[in-house]
């Protein structure tokens, strides 16, 4: 596989000769901008700090990481224009603006002199656009590439206008350098991603850029963004919010920063005055198009923080589709019942760009995390996902995802059908694929219903039982809580979560059809069970449902008047439970998931970036956590039936009671996974180790039993 940057930099290098001539670029001129190609921002600054002077001429850096065009200006008139990736300028996607600005002498070659008008010049660097994801380190000790901004950063390129620069508080970054970059660097536009829990940063930097004489044009994006959109623009009337994945809307901002659109014309946007629609019912589906770019051409990020991410121990992400094929009751997201899949086909220059990153952190795991909803979907799902895992494993990529469970095991299909993904799972992972998620969510046909999961306990069970049979490595993703439970509900939930009839012993000799046949056998399910519960296999344990704004659910609970006030640091509305003592246990089971949630993120975390014994160390240190949660509900199932639900004055007490048991567990909990940190930190070295150390120290010395998210608890 060819060096595309040895090929870039001898393309670079022939652009600044035949613009400066008595300038030519030396080995270490060549040194230092080599891990600069994957920055625009800071190549050009890199540039023109080497041509400066007083006939240096301007410098020019645009288009996208697959299409870098580099612009330099000659002394004597006219620029030289190079597109780095060795393609003929004439295949380019040129934007409608350049069509009277920028012309070219030899379409046909990657380098040619060029005439540009100063209108061109200027586009091709204003606005300044400044992205920035937030975070709270505190909560999530181990980083992962910024997917949302790195996306809207490509989509920013693709136009050829402005100069686009990101930062990521998970790589160093703080706030008060975020806030500095306002007043001293003073962009053009300003872009935030914020997600559940950063309402708090969010609010900061909107107060800050709103109080400047002249604020910049400021969009919010994000998922926790879109549910607080009309809590946002009543304290920011300027504030701009998209309201969809974020591609579309930047490129029409920067159209209209230039004059080119009105505000109204800019895609997915939400603003003082603009109309907002109204939100799905349960079962319903939407009709519309999403806003957004098309999936099948491009979804792709830009890689500027990739090297940081990777030298933090963090995880490289990306995406291959986009939407999901159902309408959860709980998702408040646009794109439910939606869903489009890009070409495999358009990935093979990304993963030769991650594997130049890669090469340079030979520790981290060659995994690729790919955050599809949904990463099967619908239509010719099979060849397709199939062309998808071959093009990874081809890169030398492992990868992970998630999908739908019935993507396994459906109701209305035939044996036929069940053979053909039973033989696709083999084959995925013989593809490479490292662990898939399913979202399960329930284990009881009432509430699955509820969720208007369109699943059933019975098909849940046969589909995992497939899986594992199979060989397929899963998590299980698990609602234990929610607002309009019963408690027969609970204890059914409970029941599910501990049966060890589910998880089989993969049978790699056995042919497709006896495993779709035999999991539907209960004595043939005997003979081949683990002996181990399914909340082994369950990623986040006792988690509680939240009523997000937007969300058929919340509306649900509204109906029987068991909704509050909003909640914006989680983009949801409080809730009480319909059983009361439901609302107690899930209020200290959030407490339990918050007190262990860094320590359990950072194994996680680890997990992500190791392989071997080492990684396998860290995934059973998970499982100790995981089983003293599913003794928890079993606690506060015991205490809850010691109390009425007609006598909700009893809250006191039976809080009481539940936070004794969790403190007792706790105890237990910490001796156990003492020997377990010691025996995981034995196949761990360096900053992986250092990392344990820290966080289990941290956990070690916690007495108490605090909210993440004070004051916000869906209880």
């Amino acid at each position: 596989m060819a060096d595309t940057t040895t090929a870039a930099l001898a393309r670079l290098t022939r652009a600044v000769t035949a613009a400066h001539p008595s300038r030519p670029l030396t080995d270490p001129d060549r040194a230092a901008l080599a891990p600069l190609l994957i920055s625009p921002h800071d190549l050009r600054g890199r540039l023109e700090s080497f041509l400066d002077g007083e006939a240096a001429g301007r410098v020019r850096v645009t288009g996208t990481l697959d299409r870098r065009l580099l612009l330099l200006e000659r002394p004597k008139g006219g620029w030289v224009a190079a597109d780095l990736s060795g393609a003929e300028h004439a295949s380019r996607h040129w934007p409608a603006w350049t069509t009277e600005h920028v012309r070219l002498k030899t379409p046909e070659s990657w380098l040619s002199y060029a005439e540009l008008t100063e209108t061109a010049v200027y586009r091709l660097s204003r606005p300044n656009v400044h992205l920035m994801a937030l975070y709270h380190p505190e909560f999530f000790p181990l980083p992962r590439f910024p997917l949302g901004i790195s996306d809207v950063a490509r989509a920013a390129r693709t136009t050829m206008m402005g100069s686009v620069t990101l930062s990521d508080m998970q790589l160093g970054v703080t706030l008060e350098d975020l806030l500095k970059d306002l007043t001293a660097a003073r962009p053009d536009i300003v872009g935030i991603s914020a997600t559940f829990g950063q309402h708090d940063l969010m609010l900061q930097l909107l107060d800050a850029a709103f109080a400047l004489p002249e604020p910049p044009v400021v969009v919010a994006g994000g998922s926790l963004t879109a549910r607080n959109e009309k809590l946002l623009l009543h304290r920011y009337p300027g504030l701009l919010v998209a309201r969809g994945g974020g591609e579309a809307t930047i490129q029409g901002l920067l159209a209209h920063w230039h004059g080119d659109i009105p505000r109204e014309a800019i895609p997915g946007i939400g603003y003082t005055g603009a109309a907002r629609g109204g939100g799905l019912t349960i079962g319903q589906r939407r009709t519309a198009k999403p806003v957004a770019r098309d999936t099948s051409s491009d979804i792709l990020p830009e890689l500027d923080l990739l090297p940081a991410t990777l030298a933090r121990n963090g995880v490289a992400q990306a995406e291959t589709s986009r939407g999901c094929t159902n309408t959860c009751s709980f998702c408040p997201r646009g794109h439910k019942g939606l869903w489009a899949g890009a070409a495999p086909h358009l990935l093979p220059w990304f993963l030769e760009e991650l594997r130049l990153v890669f090469d340079q952190h030979p520790g981290i795991s060659r995994t690729l995390y790919l955050v599809d909803e949904e990463i099967i979907g619908g239509g010719d799902a099979v060849s397709r996902v199939l062309e998808l895992a071959r093009t990874l494993h081809d890169a030398g990529f492992a990868w992970e995802s998630s999908c739908r469970i019935d993507q396994t095991v459906r109701t209305d299909q035939d044996e036929n059908w069940h053979l053909e993904r039973a033989r696709m799972w083999r084959t995925l992972v013989g593809l490479g694929l490292r662990r898939m998620l399913f979202g399960v969510e329930s284990g009881v046909d009432s509430i699955l219903t509820r969720f208007n999961k369109e699943t059933t306990a019975q098909q849940n069970a046969l589909a995992i039982r497939t899986l594992s049979a199979l060989g397929v490595p899963t998590r299980y993703t698990y609602i234990t809580f929610d607002p309009l439970m019963s408690l027969d509900e609970l204890k059914a939930t409970h029941a599910f979560q501990g049966r060890t009839d589910l998880l089989l012993r993969p049978q790699p000799g056995l042919d497709p059809g006896d495993i779709v046949r035999g999991v539907r056998d209960e004595e043939w399910v005997a003979a081949h069970t683990t002996g181990r519960p399914l909340h082994t296999g369950i990623s986040y344990m006792l988690v509680s449902m939240e009523c997000l704004i937007g969300a058929a659910y919340t509306r649900q609970a509204t109906a029987e008047g068991l909704t509050g006030q909003p909640e914006p640091l989680m983009g949801r509305i409080a809730c009480r439970y319909r059983d009361w003592r439901i609302g107690v246990a899930s209020g200290w089971a959030q407490r339990w998931v918050d007190r262990h949630f860094a320590l359990d993120y950072t194994f996680k975390s680890l997990e992500k970036v190791l392989d071997g014994p080492p990684r396998h160390a860290v995934r059973q240190a998970r499982v100790v956590l995981k089983d003293a949660a599913y003794d928890v509900l079993g606690d506060v199932i015991d205490a809850i039936e010691q109390f009425d639900v007609e006598r909700p004055e009893h809250e006191a007490p039976l809080s009481a009671r539940i936070e004794a048991a969790l403190e007792a567990r706790a105890g237990l909990l910490r001796d156990r996974m003492a020997t377990t940190a010691a025996e995981v930190g034995l196949h761990l070295s360096g900053e992986h180790a250092a990392t344990l150390a820290r966080e289990h120290g941290r956990w070690a010395s916690a007495t108490r039993w605090e909210l993440i998210n004070a004051g916000e608890s869906c209880a």
